[in-house]
């Protein structure tokens, strides 16, 4: 876009883990932004181990980050990421992870989070037994392409970062647990999902807000109530989405993309009590 507001400007990446490989060709390409990375320690707003815990939100964390890169930056534009994996939400026996954008634009007063969930994750653990075959493990986590933690019996990690087999095996003893590494340099798999949320943000961010043209015009709430098909009462279900400005708030509301303007009666209160 050879006019939009960000061409040519540059953004603060709070990152360790050479997260701009993901993030910054979506918004080069999209909007002419310059992604810059900033050696921030960003452990220190949580890491996977557990040795220094996540105390906020992914989306507060997010946010944090973005804004310690600017301050360490001195850019008026910061962006960050924040992962989150465990079981999935619906999905019995299944991993999920949720991947978190912040963006931030001091100048305009916008502050704009996305994220998605993904059944596309190695996030696993295995306890070592005696005399066991790791091999079906390491193939479910994708290694060596995909790196892993070790640790101890008292839970805390002996090492990180293991891509080889000469070190796995000098630290995998039966007793240790041997968890997948999502520090997103040595994950590949998050990586994508890191690359695929960038080139959504940089949608976002190209549409202008149609009252005070600031980046980052989408969806930001839902308007319930469908009404019935059978009686026409109001249900529950999604019948406009709402789209909205980050920085100046105005609002707008559309019919949903789906054009379903009716809910089954299945899903009425009145009708299926």
């Amino acid at each position: 876009m050879a006019d939009h507001p960000y061409r040519g400007q540059r953004a603060a990446l709070a990152t360790l883990h050479g997260k701009a490989r993901a993030l910054a060709p979506p918004l080069q390409r999209r909007l002419g932004l310059i992604v810059e990375p900033v050696a921030i320690d960003t452990d220190s707003f949580g890491t996977f181990t557990g040795s220094t815990p996540r105390t906020g939100t992914a989306a507060a964390t997010a946010l944090a980050k973005a804004r310690a890169g600017m301050a360490a930056s001195g850019l008026p534009l910061g962006i960050a990421s924040e992962g989150s994996f465990g079981p999935h939400p619906w999905l019995p026996f299944g991993a999920a992870g949720v991947e978190t954008l912040g963006f931030v634009d001091a100048g305009r007063g916008l502050e704009l989070t996305l994220s998605a969930v993904s059944r596309r994750t190695n996030f696993a653990h295995h306890d070592v037994q005696h005399g066991e075959d790791l091999e079906p493990f390491l193939a479910r986590a994708g290694f060596p392409a995909h790196a892993l933690v070790v640790k101890g019996t008292d839970g805390n990690a002996m090492t990180t970062g293991v891509a080889d087999r000469a070190t796995l095996s000098r630290f995998a003893e039966p007793g240790t647990r041997l968890e997948t590494d999502m520090r997103a340099h040595l994950n590949p798999t998050r990586m994508a999902a890191i690359r695929a949320l960038a080139a959504r943000l940089a949608t976002q961010l190209a549409c202008l807000c149609p009252a005070c043209t600031c980046p980052g015009w989408g969806q930001t709430d839902v308007e319930r109530g469908l009404p019935c098909s059978s009686c026409g009462s109001a249900t529950q279900g999604v019948q406009a989405i709402i789209d909205g400005c980050s920085a100046c708030r105005h609002q707008q509301s559309r019919p949903r993309p789906d054009g379903v303007t009716a809910a089954e009666p299945a899903n009425c209160d009145w009708c299926n009590p």
